[in-house]
C-alpha cells in the first residue's frame, strides 16, 4: 500500500511543478494583440479529420469570398494546414505534432475543423485531445459560445474558461491501484480573472446588463470556491451589471423554464460546465450543427464547430453532405474578432435567412437535402444580394 502512495505522490509533485510553471506563464502573458495594427492578418485553415475539411474548406471559401478585397490588397492572407488528422497525430504519438503547431503558431487566427479524440476501446491510442492541447499551447483561455433565438427571448453569451477545470489534466489522472483512480481540477487566480473580465467587458461594451455566474461551489468548495469569489471580486469593478451566481445543476433546469430563461444575458462557467450547458443551449437554436465559436487568447484564436467530426458519416460515403453552418457561425465570430464587422454582419445576416428563413434549400446530411458546397453557393449568392442592397 505504502509504495502505491509513493508512486502517486511522485506523479502528483510532477504534475503540480507543471502548473505552477503554467501559473507564472500566465502572470507574465502580455497585452492583447492589435489586428487594426498589423500589416498583414494570417488565416490558418486547418481541417482536421471526419467530416471537418468538408465543412471548414467551405466555410475558408466563404471567408474568401468575404474578404476578396482584402486578400488583394495584401491585408489578409489565408494558409492551409495539413495534419491534424487523426492518423497523423497517432503516428507521432502527439495531440499536435511538432511540425503542425509550428505551422499554426505562424498565423494570427485558425479556422479549425472537427478532429477525433480517441476514447477507451477506440481502435486508436489514448492522445490527448487535439483541441485541450491547442487551448493550452496556445493559451486559448476562453471559449465564448453565443446562442440566440429571437422569437423564444434567447439571447445568450457563454464565457467557458478554457485552460483549467476538470479538462486540462484531463488525460494525467493517476490509477493508483486497480481499485482506484484520481483526476484533478485546477482552478488559478489569474486565470479566473482573466476569463470573468472578459465576460464583464463584453457584457459592457455590448449593453448586456445581467453576468450569471455558474459552479457547483457549494460541494467542490475549494476550485469552485475560489471561482466564484474572483468572479464576485470582477463583478464589482462593473456595478451597473447586475450579477447573479448559480449552481450548474439548477441552471440547466432553468434554461428550459420558459418564464426564467429569457432573464440570462451572459455567462461565466469552469471548463466541464461550460462544455455540456453550451450543448444544451444549442439545441434551442436547431442542435450543435448551427452553432460555432471562438476560443480567445491574448496572442492567438481559434474559430471551430462545437460538434465532432462524424466519422460515421465519412465512411458511409455523406461527408459531402455535412452541414456547413456551425463552421460558418464560428466563421462569423472569426470576421468579428479580427475587426471585420460588416462581413460579419452580413454573413450572419445571411445564415439567419439561409438556415431559418427563406429555407430555399436545406441540409439533411444525406442525399435528401443539399450537399455542403452547394450549401455554401447559396449563403454567397444572400451576401451579395444583401450587400447589393
Amino acid at each position: 500500500m505504502t509504495e502505491y502512495i509513493k508512486n502517486a505522490s511522485k506523479k502528483f509533485e510532477e504534475l503540480l511543478e507543471r502548473q505552477l510553471k503554467r501559473v507564472e506563464m500566465i502572470n507574465a502573458s502580455k497585452d492583447y494583440i492589435d489586428y487594426a495594427g498589423l500589416d498583414k492578418i494570417i488565416i490558418g485553415v486547418a481541417g482536421g479529420d471526419g467530416i471537418g475539411p468538408v465543412i471548414t474548406n467551405e466555410s475558408a471559401r466563404v471567408l474568401k469570398y468575404l474578404l476578396d478585397d482584402e486578400v488583394k490588397a495584401g491585408r489578409v492572407e489565408f494558409k492551409d494546414i495539413e495534419g491534424l488528422t487523426i492518423e497523423n497525430r497517432v503516428k507521432h504519438n502527439k495531440a499536435i505534432p511538432d511540425d503542425v503547431l509550428d505551422e499554426i503558431k505562424k498565423c494570427h487566427v485558425i479556422l479549425k475543423g472537427p478532429t477525433t479524440t480517441p476514447r477507451a476501446g477506440d481502435e486508436w491510442p489514448n492522445i490527448e485531445s487535439a483541441n485541450v492541447a491547442m487551448r493550452k499551447e496556445l493559451d486559448l483561455f476562453a471559449n465564448v459560445r453565443p446562442v440566440k433565438v429571437t422569437e423564444k427571448g434567447i439571447d445568450w453569451t457563454f464565457f467557458r474558461e478554457n485552460t483549467e477545470g476538470s479538462y486540462t489534466l484531463g488525460s494525467e489522472g493517476i490509477n493508483v491501484t486497480d481499485d482506484l483512480a484520481i483526476d484533478f481540477t485546477v482552478t488559478t487566480t489569474e486565470g479566473t480573472r482573466r476569463i470573468a473580465k472578459m465576460a464583464y467587458d463584453y457584457a459592457r461594451k455590448n449593453h448586456k446588463d445581467h453576468v450569471s455566474i455558474i459552479t457547483k461551489a457549494n460541494v467542490v468548495k475549494t476550485t469552485d470556491g475560489k471561482f466564484l469569489r474572483i468572479c464576485q471580486e470582477i463583478a464589482k469593478d462593473y456595478p451597473e451589471i447586475r450579477t447573479t451566481d448559480w449552481y450548474i445543476d439548477i441552471t440547466t433546469a432553468k434554461l428550459i423554464d420558459e418564464k426564467r430563461r429569457t432573464d440570462f444575458k451572459v455567462f461565466i462557467l469552469p471548463n466541464l460546465y461550460g462544455d455540456i450547458i453550451t450543448d444544451e443551449a444549442a439545441e434551442f437554436q436547431g442542435g450543435v450543427g448551427t452553432a460555432g465559436s471562438a476560443n480567445l487568447g491574448k496572442r492567438y484564436a481559434m474559430f471551430e464547430a462545437i460538434h465532432g467530426s462524424a466519422p460515421r458519416m465519412v465512411k458511409e460515403g455523406r461527408d459531402k453532405y455535412a452541414d456547413p453552418c456551425s463552421m460558418l457561425r464560428a466563421s462569423v465570430l472569426l470576421l468579428s474578432h479580427i475587426g471585420y464587422q460588416k462581413q460579419a454582419d452580413l454573413l450572419e445576416r445571411a445564415l439567419d435567412i439561409c438556415m431559418f428563413e427563406e429555407k430555399k434549400i436545406s441540409i439533411t446530411g444525406r442525399d435528401t437535402g443539399c450537399t455542403c458546397s452547394e450549401f455554401g453557393d447559396y449563403v454567397m449568392d444572400t451576401a451579395m444580394k444583401l450587400a447589393a442592397k
